[in-house]
């Protein structure tokens, strides 16, 4: 207003107006976390906001100082709602944002990939606000029909249909985008290529799971991974690695279709898995340069893989007869027979190495060979943030006098005690009673989900404190597959769960995790947040994580300490998640009791400016 009025009328209009603003704003505000969707999103629940994070701000408002806290504090500030971020933070992975690279000028080596790797922001530059999803965001498509087909509008990125057309990685088909199976080496279907592998390597009925000896594969450079997508018909379980590179969605595309699949690339910094973890490794035409840096990128492969384990190698080097070509294998056969590996079978375009079953050929080499044996120090199973070396990681003496893993083939390998639990004090006792426990939380939770899912509404799980990985294996009978997340600063007992033919990663929940928006049907926190709390962690910045990388529709189960459930409530509306059951654990003695089982549900919703694009 530029003046006042004396006049008492004039007061009067000013008043009313006034209160008819105010009166407006509240139905506003309170209509505003009311919860309304359908099937396909045309009548998802609305918002106009586009905030981003003042930098140098804290979630709560305050200075820089108070972003540090966990959160769980009594009389904490609890914002009544996020802000929306802007639609072209639809896609955001805060730990893979090359602007945050820019911004912090940080100087890194193209060369060798450390511009992939993880760069986190620091709190102040963090988002305080909730990613939207795309224009004309549906509700996934169910499993199995999603192997083959996705929402166009969920992942609305139709280049890779047009770069590898001839290749038949995906295909446009009207508001779909269709997989027919194919790759850059196996144009016509990854079955017909997986059974060629099994053939040469003279498994029984070309059925590349041997027998169920081999389980856990790591496809590096997996495209929209369709490899791995078609390995899961032979109860083989392929964890997908890709960067976000120039096929930048790729890792984005295999989640959607609910197909295992992680966000990393062979850079400097060793992969998130423990050492041993897989029977087979596969590259087809990755463009990677296995060469580089005296071999460093193949021995950590020789790091992940199991005593006998196979690498499956499809790229011209392997075949072509030109003079660059001709080099490369060369210098490669040479690397990898100092390496002590053996070619187990060469045919066409494909060449499959395996690596020793003992360390007896790594003793029998001449004193200075390259690469040499890591230090007798070097922690093969230390990952977060663990550079890689050089040298090659001889087994342990338990491998060594077996003569292998010692692991039981496939389905029993998930129940028999793994032999690795003697490196944590673990007796076969203790991991019995942790299925047990575990056997019996699953089938409670599924009693409390059951009035909200149907047999279909779930396939992409994470446990985000796996343990030894006794969630995962209670859903064995389901259709649904688990990232299994040990703490970086835990007991490393992801080794364990990979011994069971599970699959998982290291992370610090301190940090966002390496993967889409979206991307997950439910979360299981058990007792994270309390150990968020114990590490001076931001609580509110883990419910936002959460809120990026879980799916509309999708669950959270919480079983912590009702302090941390009574926060957590106080969330729901700011992140529009609905509360679906809570129930105690009296009956869990191995917490007396204490702990509280909380689920959630996250609605759909859209914004203003989502709804007006796809329109």
């Amino acid at each position: 207003m530029r003046g006042r009025s004396d006049g008492g009328q004039k007061k009067r209009l000013i008043t009313s107006v006034c209160a008819v603003a105010i009166f407006l704003g509240f139905l506003y505000v309170y209509y505003g976390s009311i919860f309304g969707s359908s099937s396909n999103g045309a009548s998802a629940l609305e918002y106009g906001s586009k905030s981003l994070r003042k930098i140098g701000s804290s979630y709560l408002g305050g200075d820089d100082e108070s972003s540090t806290k966990s959160g769980l504090e009594d009389g904490d500030v609890v914002p009544k709602t996020f802000p929306v971020c802007d639609d072209r933070h639809s896609e955001l992975i805060p730990c893979l944002d090359r602007t945050i690279i820019y911004q912090m000028r940080l100087k890194l080596d193209l060369s060798v990939m450390e511009h992939y790797e993880r760069h986190c922001p620091p709190p102040e530059r963090r988002y305080n606000c909730l990613i939207p999803p795309p224009p004309g965001y549906k509700v996934p498509i169910k499993w199995p029909q999603s192997r083959d087909e996705v929402w166009k509008a969920n992942i609305p990125h139709t280049h890779l249909a047009h770069e590898k057309s001839d290749q038949n990685w995906m295909v446009v088909k009207g508001e779909k985008i269709v997989f027919p199976g194919g790759g850059t080496h196996f144009h016509y279907g990854a079955d017909k290529y997986i059974a060629s592998i099994a053939n040469m390597l003279n498994f029984s009925h070309n059925n590349l799971n041997n027998e169920g000896r081999v389980r856990t594969v790591l496809d590096v450079g997996c495209g929209v991974a369709s490899f791995g997508a078609y390995l899961l018909s032979s109860d083989i379980i392929a964890l997908s690695l890709a960067p976000n590179d120039v096929h930048q969605n790729q890792i984005q595309f295999a989640l959607e279709r609910g197909i295992p699949a992680y966000l990393g690339v062979l850079g400097t910094k060793r992969l998130p898995y423990p050492s041993r973890s897989f029977e087979l490794a596969h590259c087809s035409r990755c463009r990677i340069d296995w060469l580089q840096r005296d071999g460093i990128l193949l021995l950590e492969l020789d790091r992940l893989l199991r005593p006998g384990g196979y690498f499956a190698y499809s790229s011209p080097e392997a075949y072509a007869q030109d003079e660059e070509d001709l080099r490369i294998w060369k210098e490669m056969s040479a690397l990898v027979e100092r390496m002590c590996w053996r070619i187990a079978a060469k045919r066409n375009q494909t060449v499959i190495w395996q690596k020793p079953l003992t360390n007896d050929c790594y003793m029998e080499r001449a004193p200075g060979t390259n690469p040499p044996l890591c230090r007798s120090d070097d922690d093969p199973d230390a990952v977060w943030g663990v550079p890689m070396e050089a040298c090659i990681s001889p087994y342990s003496d338990h491998d060594q006098k077996a003569k292998g893993s010692g692991l039981a083939p496939w389905p029993a390998r998930l129940t028999s005690p793994p032999p690795r639990l003697a490196d944590f004090g673990y007796s076969n006792e203790m991991f019995e009673k942790d299925m047990e426990t575990w056997r019996q939380r699953v089938e409670n939770y599924w009693n409390l989900l059951t009035p909200k899912i149907e047999a279909n509404t779930l396939r992409n799980l994470m446990d985000m404190k796996a343990n030894m990985g006794s969630f995962a294996a209670s859903l064995k009978e389901r259709n649904v597959w688990v990232m299994n997340v040990i703490p970086e600063d835990g007991p490393n007992t992801l080794k364990l769960i990979y011994d069971r033919g599970l699959i998982g990663t290291t992370h610090n929940w301190c940090e966002a995790f390496s993967t889409y928006p979206r991307t997950y049907d439910l979360l299981h926190a058990w007792t994270v947040f309390s150990d968020i709390e114990k590490k001076g962690c931001s609580a509110e910045d883990l419910l936002l994580e959460m809120d990026r990388i879980l799916r509309p529709r999708g669950f959270i189960i919480i079983q912590d300490k009702q302090p941390v459930i009574d926060f957590v409530r106080k969330y729901l509306s700011a992140l529009h998640w609905e509360a679906v059951a809570t129930a105690d654990s009296s009956s869990d003695s191995e917490h007396g009791g204490d702990n509280v089982v909380f689920i959630v549900q996250k609605k759909l919703w859209l914004t203003s400016e989502s709804i007006l694009n796809s329109e």
